[in-house]
């Protein structure tokens, strides 16, 4: 990664404080002059440039590019993120000017001469992009480390996992290198970070944020882009921001609700299910647990009603159709990526793990993909039978964060990142919004998150009720 060339080494105190704001904040402080855009991104790529050796967050910068768009934002821009820094995750977005790598050495690098929608959507927003954040290689696994860049390591403990695959966003949100940065998720890669890494992460909806241009209907709409953040109101701007309709989107759900104006309002009247345990009896450690109870004492608390409610999610069948369909997704990823990079894939480029998985194994065939869908979409079908207006609660994972490298990459879908998935990746399958919220903590300062669930289509329901949680008891850790 280059240096933050015409970044500021030495920054007064008040402009680094101004990066301990959320994003929402950062926005009215440049709107209201009290710092400007370039003193903002000044302070993000200083911090990036201290912290980032020990944290490997960050993969690519674009300081000159930032600094110049900062240069344009003046005091009273109306826009809801108007000069504030943000990271990109390194995979399949495009990004003007700035490398795409997808964590690998395998495909080249892919510079575009556009952005990916959902992207192209933030910087209308104000956003200014400073550059790239680190993920394992594909996004293939729980925990981020690759051997192109290496382990981003947890800002709360740096002897821990960040989590992945969006682990580069989390960990540059979570140290304040930024407030904002967005993730990917096929499989709980954005809630998964957010748990390990004390943050807010929303899957939103599939058909909610384009994927296009580029892509059209990779993993049947499992794969959604959202944002890491340390408030919901951050992450309903970004949503805000970054949902619409974009030309030949397939699974367009329609026009959204205001997020940000569902955040300011009061949610009443919730029915919250709450379930403890995992699909197909996966174990779930007692610090989870502990989260998610200490979470539905508190929705309680603000007067919705709680039930103990496990949803109809153990099917013998899920496990296989699973990993058979995701490994043909994931095999598909590897010709959508030597497409956007304009080069064939070099075998000899990717780690072990990816190519005995992707490369060297055979193919899953065109009948056993869409069998090992139909199978995913019945159970999801079951699920959403009776779900009804209600929100469930559950542990965002099954276990605690894991050692840094601590987990060795393998071949398939693991054991290992089935403990991380077990409770994130089923509502892939069916579709519905679910935010991982940082309630908890344990007595060493490790982060636990809790997950709500909300009906299809209803981020204003899982959103207000986060906010109004977020405004009651504050997030933890500290």
């Amino acid at each position: 990664m280059g240096r933050a060339s015409g970044a500021a080494t030495a920054l007064d105190t008040a402009t680094v404080d101004v990066l301990r704001l959320s994003a929402v904040e950062q926005a009215s402080a440049v709107r209201t002059g009290a710092v400007s855009a370039r003193e903002l991104v000044e302070a993000s790529l200083a911090t990036v440039e201290r912290l980032n050796p020990e944290l490997k967050a960050f993969v690519a910068l674009c300081a000159d590019r930032a600094l110049a768009e900062a240069e344009a934002v003046r005091p009273g821009d109306p826009r809801p993120l108007a000069g504030v820094p943000v990271g990109l995750k390194d995979l399949l977005s495009a990004t003007v000017d700035l490398p795409t790598t997808e964590g690998s050495r395998a495909f080249g690098d892919w510079t575009a001469d556009h952005d990916t929608a959902h992207v192209r959507r933030l910087r209308e927003a104000g956003a200014v992009v400073i550059g790239k954040t680190n993920t394992p290689e594909l996004g293939l696994r729980p925990t981020t480390e690759n051997a192109r860049y290496g382990l981003t390591r947890n800002p709360w403990r740096t002897d821990l996992s960040s989590g992945g695959s969006s682990g580069g966003s989390a960990a540059a949100v979570a140290s304040g290198m930024v407030a904002l940065a967005d993730g990917s998720d096929l499989g709980g890669s954005i809630r998964i970070p957010a748990s390990c890494c004390g943050l807010v992460g929303l899957k939103p909806s599939a058909g909610r944020v384009s994927i296009g241009p580029d892509l059209g209907d990779v993993g049947a709409g499992l794969a959604c882009d959202g944002v890491l953040t340390r408030t919901v109101l951050d992450t309903a701007v970004a949503l805000d921001a970054m949902c619409g309709y974009e030309p030949g989107d397939r699974r367009w759900i329609g026009e959204p609700p205001r997020f940000a104006e569902a955040c300011r309002g009061e949610a009443r009247g919730v029915t919250v299910r709450v379930a403890l345990t995992a699909p197909l009896d996966i174990p779930v450690d007692d610090e989870p647990c502990a989260a998610a109870t200490y979470a539905a004492a508190a929705i309680e608390a603000l007067g919705h009603e709680v039930v103990e409610d496990t949803p109809s999610w153990n099917d013998a069948t899920f496990p296989s159709a699973w990993a058979t369909f995701a490994t043909g997704t994931l095999q598909h990823v590897l010709h959508v990526v030597e497409r956007l990079h304009g080069r064939p894939l070099d075998p000899d480029g990717l780690e072990p793990a990816t190519r005995a998985w992707l490369a060297e194994s055979d193919p899953v065939s065109l009948v056993e993909y869409l069998e090992a869908g139909e199978r995913l979409w019945a159970i999801a079908r079951r699920i959403l039978t009776d779900w009804g207006d209600t929100v469930l609660l559950t542990p965002t994972l099954t276990r605690l964060p894991a050692s840094a490298g601590g987990i060795e990459a393998r071949f398939g879908v693991t054991d290992d990142a089935v403990r991380f998935s077990a409770l994130v990746r089923l509502w892939n399958v069916t579709g519905q919004p679910a935010i991982s919220l940082p309630l908890h903590e344990t007595s060493d300062g490790i982060p636990v998150g809790v997950q709500l669930v909300g009906p299809p289509g209803r981020e204003d329901v899982l959103l207000s009720l986060a906010a109004q949680l977020e405004d009651a008891v504050g997030w933890r850790p500290r």
